[in-house]
C-alpha cells in the first residue's frame, strides 16, 4: 500500500477541540484509529490523538467513492489524517462527530498486534513491557504519564519561584557519591568510570556559587534487588540550598508537595478519574515524628529494631495502617544511620539533622543538614570505613569558604506511585531497567 504524504495538509484542531459549537466547519486532525465499527449503512471510527478522542461517522449510502475505498484498506492503530465537516450529534460521544470528506494513511500496521492498545484484552506486565510503546498508548498508562508531566511541570515552576537555579552534573563520574559499592562500571577510554548514583557532591559545591540549585535527572544504582518499589535507573528530584537548615529545606518540600497536588488535581481531572484516583490535598505543616517515637510505634507493633538502625520494609509495612494517606517526616534520626555528609546535631552528635520524607510506609525523600566543615567531614568519611583520598575532589571545595547547607532528594517514581496508589514502579516508568530487564 502506498502510504499519503501530509502534503500541504496542517491540523487545524486536536480532539478536544471539536466541540459542537464547530458545527458545519471543516477541520483536519491526526490521529491513530483506536476502533473501527461497521454496522452495514454506517461506520464509526474513533480517532486518538495526544489530547483524547474524537468519533469520524462514514455514511456508506451518502459517502464518495473515494472515501469508502481509502476507508477499506484503514485498520485499528494505523496513522491518518482525517479533513470532514463537525455535526452536532448528542448521540456522539461528547455530543459531535466529523464526517470526512477526505482521508490520508500516514502509518501502516502490522498484525497481529502483542497487545490490544484499548485495554480491554488483559496482559500481564512483563507482555506489557515488552510491547511498551502499545502498552502506552492503553488509556490507564496513557494518564500515568500525562499525570508524571505536570507533576514535572508543577516542580519547576515552584523551584523557579523560589529562586533554585537548576543545575545538569555528570552522569560519569571517578568514585562513589555516596561512598557505596552499588556502581555500575563504564569503560571510559584508558581507565574506569562508573554512573552517578546522585548529584549529591556536584550540588554541594555549586551552592558555593549559585546558593539555591536543583536538578532533575535519571541517576543509577547497581543493586541487586527484585522487588516493586526498585529499578536500577530512577528520576532523582534534588535540591541544595546554602545558608539555611534541615527544618527549612523540609519546609521546602512540604510546600512543593502541596504545589504538586494542587496543581495536579487542577489540570489532570480526567486522567485522575480514569485511574480512579481521588488526591486529597495535605494540611501544612506535615508532621514530624522523631525516630524514636518511631521505633516505639514499632514496638507497639511487635518489630523490635536496635537503636541506631536503619528501619527495613517489613517493619515500615506495620506502619501502614497508622500513617495511611498520609505524608510526613521522620527526624533526628543516628548519625551512624546517615550517610557521611549528614551533619550531627551540637548538642547530640549521636543525633543527626538528617530526615526521611514519608507516604504511608514507602520512603519518598531524604535529606538534611549537610556537614559544613572540612575536617569533620574527613572525620566522617573515616568512621564510614571510607578513604578521604577518594574525596578530594569535593574536599577542595571546603577550602573555598563552604557555607552552612541542606538539601534533599526525592524519587519521581516513588512519588507518582503514592499519589496514584500504584504498586509496581515499572508502571511509572517509561522504560524500566531492572535486574532482569534492558529492553525495549
Amino acid at each position: 500500500m502506498t502510504v499519503d504524504r501530509i502534503g500541504d495538509w496542517r491540523r487545524t484542531h486536536y480532539s478536544n477541540e471539536v466541540v459542537p459549537e464547530l458545527d458545519g466547519r471543516e477541520v483536519i486532525l491526526f490521529g491513530w484509529v483506536q476502533d473501527l465499527r461497521d454496522l452495514g449503512k454506517i461506520l464509526f471510527m474513533t480517532v486518538r490523538d495526544k489530547n483524547g478522542l474524537v468519533q469520524i461517522t462514514v455514511p456508506k449510502t451518502k459517502a464518495s467513492k473515494e472515501i469508502l475505498e481509502k476507508v477499506s484498506k484503514i485498520g485499528k492503530e494505523f496513522a491518518i489524517g482525517v479533513k470532514g465537516t463537525v455535526h452536532a450529534e448528542k448521540a456522539a460521544p461528547r455530543g459531535v462527530e466529523i464526517i470526512p470528506t477526505e482521508f490520508k494513511i500516514l502509518g501502516e500496521v502490522t498484525y497481529p498486534l502483542p497487545l490490544d492498545p484499548t485495554g480491554r484484552v488483559p496482559a500481564d506486565i512483563d507482555v506489557r513491557l515488552n510491547a511498551r510503546i502499545l502498552d502506552l498508548r492503553r488509556p490507564e498508562p496513557s494518564a500515568i504519564f500525562k499525570v508524571r508531566n505536570e507533576v514535572l511541570i508543577a516542580t519547576r515552576e515552584f523551584l523557579c519561584r523560589e529562586g533554585f537555579a537548576e543545575i545538569l552534573t555528570p552522569r560519569l563520574i571517578v568514585s562513589a557519591t555516596e561512598g557505596g559499592a552499588a556502581l555500575f562500571p563504564v569503560d571510559y577510554f584508558e581507565r574506569k568510570a562508573y554512573l552517578a548514583q546522585s548529584p549529591q557532591l556536584y550540588k554541594e559545591q555549586l551552592v558555593t556559587v549559585f546558593e539555591k540549585v536543583y536538578e532533575i535527572g535519571p541517576f543509577f544504582r547497581a543493586e541487586e534487588h527484585d522487588t516493586r518499589r526498585h529499578t536500577n535507573e530512577f528520576t532523582s528530584i534534588d535540591i541544595e540550598q546554602a545558608f539555611t537548615t534541615s527544618e527549612d529545606v523540609m519546609k521546602v518540600l512540604e510546600e512543593l508537595t502541596y504545589d504538586i497536588i494542587t496543581h495536579v488535581n487542577s489540570v489532570c481531572t480526567n486522567e485522575l478519574k480514569r485511574l480512579n484516583v481521588d488526591l486529597p490535598v495535605p494540611s501544612l505543616p506535615l508532621k514530624r515524628y522523631t525516630y524514636d517515637q518511631v521505633l516505639l510505634e514499632l514496638n507497639e507493633k511487635g518489630a523490635s529494631i536496635p537503636w541506631g538502625e536503619d528501619i527495613p520494609t517489613p517493619a515500615y509495612r506495620s506502619l501502614e495502617e497508622k500513617h495511611r494517606k498520609e505524608f510526613y517526616f521522620i527526624i533526628d534520626w543516628p548519625t551512624r544511620a546517615k550517610a557521611f555528609y549528614i551533619k550531627p546535631r551540637e548538642d547530640n552528635p549521636e543525633l543527626s539533622y538528617g530526615f526521611d520524607f514519608m507516604y504511608e510506609w514507602v520512603e519518598i525523600a531524604s535529606g538534611g543538614s549537610r556537614i559544613d566543615r572540612k575536617e569533620q567531614l574527613v572525620e566522617r568519611l573515616k568512621d564510614k570505613g571510607l578513604d578521604p583520598k577518594a574525596f578530594e575532589e569535593h574536599l577542595k571545595a571546603f577550602d573555598y569558604g563552604m557555607p552552612p547547607h541542606a538539601g534533599w532528594a526525592f524519587g519521581l517514581e516513588r512519588l507518582l506511585m503514592a499519589l496514584l496508589g500504584i504498586e509496581n514502579i515499572r508502571e511509572v516508568t517509561l522504560f524500566p531497567r531492572d535486574r532482569y530487564r534492558l529492553t525495549p
